[in-house]
């Protein structure tokens, strides 16, 4: 390979506001909008790579907007000097600079992707594993509300082609139940019902809530508890299957999943895990436990989008379950590329790297650089 070394890092700060005025998770959580932060990084020979990263508020996982730049203000200037190809060594010099704060790493990590793919000719997801040519599988997300009100937009989401299905609740069991009832009363064949409890609730009104769902309907139970102890507890009290995700982050957690049967997937958020290198690595774990997996990101805009596509595109169909159209959840476009969606699918471009060009004039200038 010739020499490729990181020149320069940029940091952009976006306000994404909420396409849906406010959206409402468990716990009372309220969001009118998100604060993205995008990086770009450039080469020695004049390579742009793209990256997002983009916190669902503060109240989701261990991350916030402000600790993204601030993790990326430890670590980029560790990055100038490195080849960004050799993705592995990036993020051990990452993980070496600051534990944890996966969110701060994301971003970087993917413009570093984006590279990848330009300085070889190839769209990423050819070089995460292989496309599988099949066509990707939406899910939209439903947050928490009036249950009527709630199947209307389930509906709505399915005019446009979804056939997957993320349900809010907010841990009141008669109230759950009313939802859950409501947006599957038009379950077509081929749907996918996810009812995502973000860790609101207990044991107690996990149990409660299952029982007053009518029998026979078919979905899975997303994040139900705030503690590994709970959901396993829960795990071994119903027959509904369960999928985690603010309890899967790192890859030890995950095995620890896989080694107590505590769950039949993962939901794989792209900046919760730290990237696509990360990713790569829990993909390939939770497919050879047999696990199932949605690929989306905590919010984002285009930027994240391209990201969740091309790493879905390399998911076996068995296996992958939806993707989320994060674009469909913010009205600000960051980026524009060949991302079309048909009929409720969608399949990664043919075009080197992520296949994004930034929108410059919404991006405004760097609010940091690095060196």
């Amino acid at each position: 390979m010739s020499s490729i070394h990181i020149n320069r890092i940029d940091i952009f700060q976006v306000d994404l506001p909420y396409s849906g005025g406010v959206y409402r998770l468990s716990s009372g959580r309220e969001y009118t909008g998100f604060d993205a932060t995008i990086v770009r990084i450039t080469t020695n020979n004049g390579l742009e790579g793209w990256g997002e990263s983009t916190p669902f508020g503060s109240t989701f996982v261990a991350a916030h907007a402000l600790g993204v730049r601030s993790g990326i203000a430890e670590i980029a200037p560790k990055l100038i000097g490195l080849d960004p190809r050799r993705v592995e060594r990036i993020n051990d010099v990452m993980d070496a600079t600051l534990i944890g704060h996966e969110h701060a790493k994301a971003a970087l990590d993917i413009a570093c992707w984006d590279i990848f793919g330009k300085s070889v000719g190839l769209p990423v997801c050819e070089l995460l594993g292989g496309r599988t040519e099949v066509r990707l599988p939406l899910i939209s997300s439903i947050h928490v509300g009036d249950p009527q009100e709630m199947r209307a937009r389930v509906s709505a989401h399915r005019s446009k082609g979804y056939i997957g299905h993320s349900i809010k609740i907010d841990g009141d069991p008669a109230a759950d139940a009313a939802r859950i009832t409501a947006c599957l009363a038009d379950k077509q064949p081929a749907e996918y019902f996810l009812v995502d409890a973000n860790c609101g609730l207990t044991v107690e009104t996990a149990l409660r809530m299952l029982n007053l769902v009518p029998s026979g309907l078919d979905f899975v139970l997303e994040a139900p508890c705030a503690t590994y102890r709970e959901c396993i507890s829960l795990r071994r009290r119903t027959s509904v299957p369960i999928i985690l995700d603010e309890l899967a982050i790192t890859e030890a957690s995950v095995l620890q999943s896989i080694a107590d049967d505590a769950a039949e997937g993962i939901g794989m958020k792209i900046s919760k895990h730290g990237g696509l290198t990360k990713c790569r690595h829990l993909r390939d774990i939770c497919l050879a436990a047999g696990y199932t997996l949605s690929v989306q990101d905590t919010v984002g805009s285009d930027i994240s989008f391209a990201a969740i596509v091309h790493l879905a595109q390399t998911v076996p169909e068995r296996s992958l379950r939806c993707i989320l159209e994060t674009r469909d959840m913010v009205t600000v476009r960051t980026a524009d590329g060949p991302f079309e969606i048909i009929n409720g699918l969608i399949e990664a471009p043919s075009l080197p790297g992520l296949g994004i060009s930034p929108r410059l004039h919404v991006l405004g200038e760097p609010i940091a650089s690095y060196p």
